[in-house]
């Protein structure tokens, strides 16, 4: 069940004058990603074939998904009238699909299945926390918490299953952080350039890995606090199963700062050179 409705937002206190339009090719890109996690559930579903209970959970999170792409696709038509929600989500469907005739998960196991989907619950949770405090339009800041706390209950969904595998197949400690740094890495595969490019550019224009990635994350990186940063940290170390506000998650969250605002940089650089 939705905790929430698309009508219920305040979309009469919409204020065009606040839209940030740096932000704005961003949320057309997060829009169409969001909506695509039907394909996901089936993925999961079929890894997940003989486990009813998980697949009934894959099927209410992926409906909750597909409601954040319609919500941010309804917002950013707000924002710009002359650009088409439902015509960039089929261009990016065409675009860009992901491998559905599996039936075991790529990441060798079902906990690691599990460990992945923590990570990408993690990362769009404070996506939509970072953007919440920094966006000063009402109803996209109202949104985006809407969003956030549904992807953190998202995260708690994921964390309890895989908790359940990790019963059954037992994986250490280091081997959920290699799965859980893996994931992080393929943040700057195609899904995310290629959501960028259908959503923001003609298809006229040759598509370019590079100038995407780095023009989609410079515009999601710039948001981010410390705080945020130090939330994630905690959230990831109790995926991987370290200790929270422990010495060993003080020392992760100084490098990971250290790393976050070095890759913000990079990618900076490289959208600079367009």
């Amino acid at each position: 069940m939705k905790h929430w409705q698309i009508d219920q937002l305040p979309w009469d206190e919409f204020d065009i004058s606040k839209v940030d339009p740096q932000l704005l090719p961003a949320i057309k890109a997060a829009s169409v990603v969001e909506r695509n996690s039907v394909d996901y559930a089936h993925y999961l579903n079929n890894v997940f074939h003989d486990d009813p209970d998980f697949r009934t959970a894959a099927d209410l999170w992926a409906l909750e998904e597909i409601q954040h792409g319609d919500a941010l696709g309804r917002w950013a038509m707000l924002a710009d009238p002359t650009w088409d929600y439902q015509s960039a989500f089929r261009r990016y469907r065409d675009f860009y699909q992901i491998p559905l005739d599996v039936r075991e998960s790529v990441r060798g196991s079902r906990t690691g299945e599990l460990i992945a989907r923590c990570m990408v619950e993690i990362g769009t949770s404070s996506f939509y926390t970072s953007l919440a405090d920094a966006t000063h339009e009402p109803v996209l800041k109202a949104l985006c918490k809407q969003i956030a706390a549904d992807e953190y209950r998202h995260f708690k969904l994921f964390y309890d299953h895989m908790h359940r595998y990790l019963q059954r197949e037992n994986i250490g400690v280091l081997k959920r952080t290699r799965i859980a740094l893996g994931r992080v890495t393929e943040s700057e595969d195609d899904e995310l350039a290629s959501a960028y490019y259908t959503t923001n550019e003609p298809a006229s224009q040759p598509y370019d890995h590079q100038r995407c990635i780095a023009a989609y994350m410079t515009r999601t990186m710039q948001n981010y606090q410390p705080h945020h940063l130090r939330r994630v940290t905690s959230m990831v170390c109790k995926t991987i199963g370290i200790k929270p506000h422990g010495l060993i998650e003080r020392g992760l969250f100084r490098v990971a700062e250290k790393l976050f605002f070095r890759r913000q940089r990079r990618f900076a650089r490289l959208a600079a050179l367009g």
